[in-house]
């Protein structure tokens, strides 16, 4: 029994199973007979009438069509009867492509045309590949026309070739009898026809027009009457009265042009115009007197007048179709003369009541043309470049051998040696430079600043001059007029911008004081306050301290002492300075430690039994020392 496989499942044993209902089991018929014939045939159907799955043909099957030749079978096959003969003359009867063209003809004597353009049709046949030119009838043309070229066979060139419908094409030239027509434009049958046949054709063009067609169309000339102008009522009237303007001719654009004055004369008598040119003396001109003769001027030409000799032949009213009148010449509007262009600044009395009689217009201008200075050019530096002195840098604009500047000489001599300092910090966001102290000089003579950082041992900073003498220029000041910082602007708690680098003054020295209670004018409220608080400040700690201090006749007796037997006490200030950096909070106390170090560093001697007395009369039982009290010991 056939075994069929479960639907979906692969054909692998256990996956197939036997169909029980199952009762018809022959097999086809494979042989049959036509026309008494034995004949095998391919059974239709499985075995019990079950569907064939539709198989491949064997290779035996195969090479059996391979090679069986049916002509050995059946025969050689019949061939088609041939079709139907239509010649060309009845195929393409009464086919024609037509195109439009034109061809141009030269005129050679006569004066109202140079050319002609002759508007033709070309014709072609497509039974007997013949071609015909005709050119369309216009009326009253006074030309031949109609077939210029009859209908035959055209040659295309030497070699016998003729002219095919693959030749023609629209936007082209072709030669016909030494003739070369432009194909511009074909009709419709003409394009699809070419088009069907594979030709890409191309743009149509615009007809060409003849010149001398176009102008006949315009409408016929208009003759105008003369006028009845009496030219010797215009004698009578206007004899001896000329009008007066003077123009300029400014011909300064120009190389080696200039200015120069003229006179015009316009005489009313026969509308007549010449210019005279104002001479000077040494002007270096030769002393003609006119430079345009007595004449009427044209103002505008006929178009085809430009290439009249006016040089040669004087120019008539045929050539021109406006003159020069009175009206033209106004005061204060530029007129061109024979190429020329005047401007008209002024004219005399008689010409000023001319215009307001006859043309109503009064009050003509009288505009000043004379020469006037420029103006001075303001002198601008070019930009600093950030290399010494703004002034200093701008002598090399002012001179070809730079000079320097001038100085104040009584002011250099009045302030010499005078310097004003200043104790300060710097404000800036990185830690290691809040404890950084600065000593600022202002020299009184040269305005300059220096700035000097004392060194402090392990600070890891390395102190000494951190700006030399300069000038400072204050941040709200433009390069160009730059201003200075001055004494007036150093005062405690003043903020510095030394470029880019912000300071606050913290204290200043007595000579400070001095000098601005001598000045005190010159300071703001603000400054003066700052240093009466501070100076306050200074006498109640001072006055504490004294009180607070044990042992204070002691202390200012030994100070006495000191004072007789010590000569050289020049380094006062340094130790000043020495101290007030390592007291950060300004109290007039610094630890034992940093205060024998700063002792040892100047040299002072510790072991003289004098000194010992007065660093035990101002040490402190927190183990600080009052370094005011010790260095008034070494002042006067």
């Amino acid at each position: 029994m056939e075994s069929h496989p479960v639907h979906g499942l692969p054909f692998l044993p256990g996956s197939s199973f036997t169909d029980s209902t199952r009762t018809a089991f022959h097999r086809s018929q494979t042989l049959g007979y036509n026309n008494g014939y034995a004949v095998a045939r391919r059974p239709a159907v499985g075995v019990g009438g079950t569907q064939l799955e539709t198989g491949q043909l064997s290779q035996a099957d195969l090479d059996e069509l391979a090679s069986k030749i049916p002509v050995l079978t059946y025969g050689e096959p019949k061939q088609p009867p041939p079709a139907d003969f239509i010649p060309a003359h009845v195929a393409f009867d009464k086919k024609v492509l037509k195109f439009d063209a034109y061809f141009q003809e030269d005129v050679p004597l006569s004066t109202e045309e140079h050319y002609r353009i002759r508007q033709v049709n070309i014709y072609y046949y497509l039974e007997d590949d013949s071609m015909s030119v005709v050119e369309p009838v216009v009326e009253n043309s006074g030309i031949l026309q109609g077939k210029l070229i009859k209908r035959q066979r055209l040659s295309k060139n030497d070699r016998g070739d003729h002219y095919h419908w693959k030749d023609l094409n629209r936007g082209i030239n072709i030669t016909i009898f030494a003739k070369t027509f432009r194909i511009v434009d074909c009709d419709r049958f003409t394009q699809e026809f070419l088009e069907s046949q594979g030709i890409e054709l191309n743009p149509p063009e615009k007809m060409a027009l003849d010149p001398y067609t176009e102008l006949r169309k315009q409408p016929f000339r208009k003759y105008v009457t003369p006028s009845d102008f009496d030219q010797l009522k215009q004698f009578l009237t206007f004899d001896k009265q000329v009008l007066r303007f003077y123009a300029i001719w400014d011909d300064t654009d120009s190389m080696f042009g200039e200015c120069r004055t003229y006179i015009i004369h316009y005489y009313l008598v026969d509308d007549t115009v010449e210019i005279r040119e104002v001479h000077e003396r040494n002007n270096g001109r030769d002393p003609f007197p006119l430079l345009v003769s007595r004449q009427r001027l044209p103002k505008i030409l006929v178009e085809n007048a430009k290439n009249f000799p006016q040089c040669v032949l004087e120019i008539s009213d045929q050539e021109v179709l406006e003159w020069y009148t009175a009206k033209d010449f106004i005061v204060g509007e530029p007129l061109t003369i024979l190429g020329r262009t005047f401007f008209i600044y002024d004219c005399d009395p008689f010409t000023r009541q001319f215009y307001s009689e006859k043309f109503g217009i009064s009050n003509l201008p009288r505009i000043d043309v004379s020469k006037k200075e420029p103006p001075p050019i303001k002198q601008e530096l070019p930009p600093y470049n950030g290399f010494g002195l703004v002034e200093d840098s701008a002598q090399n604009c002012f001179a070809l051998i730079p000079k320097a500047p001038k100085k104040d000489v009584i002011k250099m001599l009045m302030n010499d040696n005078k310097m004003l300092r200043y104790l300060a910090k710097l404000e800036s966001p990185i830690p290691e430079d809040k404890d950084r102290r600065f000593i600022f000089s202002y020299f009184l003579a040269t305005d300059m600043i220096s700035i000097f950082e004392p060194p402090v041992r392990n600070s890891g900073i390395i102190g000494g001059k951190y700006l030399g003498r300069t000038k400072v220029i204050k941040p709200d000041s433009s390069v160009e007029n730059p201003v200075y910082y001055g004494p007036t602007d150093f005062f405690i708690g003043a903020e510095i911008d030394v470029f880019g680098h912000r300071f606050i003054i913290l204290d200043v020295d007595e000579y400070v004081l001095k000098y601005m209670e001598s000045n005190a004018t010159q300071y703001s409220a603000e400054a003066l306050a700052s240093i009466q608080n501070h100076v306050r400040k200074q006498e109640a700690l001072e006055n504490k301290q004294t009180e607070e201090a044990p042992g204070t006749k002691e202390l200012e007796t030994l100070i006495d002492t000191i004072q007789k037997q010590l000569k050289d006490n020049s380094c006062k200030d340094n130790l000043c300075e020495a101290f007030q950096a390592h007291d950060k909070g300004a109290s007039g106390y610094v630890d034992r430690e940093m205060f024998y170090k700063i002792c040892a560093s100047f040299n002072i001697p510790l072991e003289d039994s004098l000194i010992k007395e007065l660093i035990k009369l101002c040490s402190h039982e927190e183990g600080r020392i009052n370094y005011y009290n010790f260095l008034r010991a070494f002042s006067n």
